[in-house]
């Protein structure tokens, strides 16, 4: 063999022998996103009062810069009128008893930290035993979204608030729901405290020594509407037995 040749097909045999760099793999398929579940509603329009049982309204302040500290309102009321044929056109209004306030705090034997709260310093309940909401605008923002708008009324004061709000679907009356119809909200929105003159504690400007001025507020909802004999057949509600 001529020695070019054997040259060659010696460096073609290192070739084939020595490990080849790694191929790389080609990246996985990223999963397209699942759609969002199409909101379900079968509860008809009209008057539906607040479900207390399935209500939270929680909020949130920044403590010191350091944590948002929550707690939650336990008593709240409210009405609203339904019309999922034409949002715009729904109103909204609602309660808060400012002295159901809880916080988590350990030892409410060492501090009532909750009446604190409620006390003169703060949300001074004693003085103002009601947080009332009533909506002015109802803004159709998507499918099931809206930004609804009103007057909160808050330690005596009075101020326009908005609310981010989600529609989370209805149910009519149906057999294993003794309460009727039932309707679900979620919300959340902000305010500033010292804006209705509650303004202990908030940190002198360029601080974080305190409690912020900003409050979030986040609310879950439900209302249901007691069904009427003419729409809901006989037999389709459990009826209550007698007590003996």
């Amino acid at each position: 063999m001529r020695p070019q040749l054997w040259a060659c097909a010696l460096l073609a045999t290192v070739a084939a022998c020595s490990p080849q760099p790694a191929q790389k793999a080609a990246p996985p398929a990223r999963p397209e996103a699942a759609a969002a579940p199409a909101v379900v509603n079968t509860a008809p329009p009209g008057a539906y009062v607040l479900d207390r049982d399935h209500t939270s309204v929680t909020f949130r302040v920044n403590h010191l810069g350091l944590s948002r500290y929550t707690a939650r309102f336990t008593k709240a009321d409210g009405d609203l009128q339904f019309d999922p044929a034409n949002p715009a056109a729904m109103s909204v209004s609602a309660t808060i008893d400012p002295r159901s306030l809880e916080t988590d705090y350990p030892d409410a034997a060492k501090l009532d930290f909750d009446g604190e709260l409620a006390g003169p310093n703060w949300l001074d309940a004693a003085k103002f035993p009601q947080m009332t909401f009533k909506s002015t605008k109802v803004e159709v923002t998507g499918a099931n979204t809206a930004k609804l708008t009103g007057d909160l009324t808050l330690h005596g004061v009075t101020r326009p608030v908005t609310l981010d709000a989600t529609f989370n679907g209805g149910l009519a009356a149906n057999a294993m729901d003794p309460k009727g119809s039932r309707i679900g909200f979620s919300a959340r929105g902000g305010l500033k405290r010292s804006e209705f003159g509650v303004s202990y504690g908030v940190p002198a400007p360029g601080s974080n020594f305190g409690v912020g001025d900003d409050v979030e507020v986040i609310i879950e909802t439900e209302f249901t509407q007691l069904p009427s004999a003419a729409t809901i057949a006989p037999g389709a509600l459990p009826v209550p037995k007698p007590k003996t």
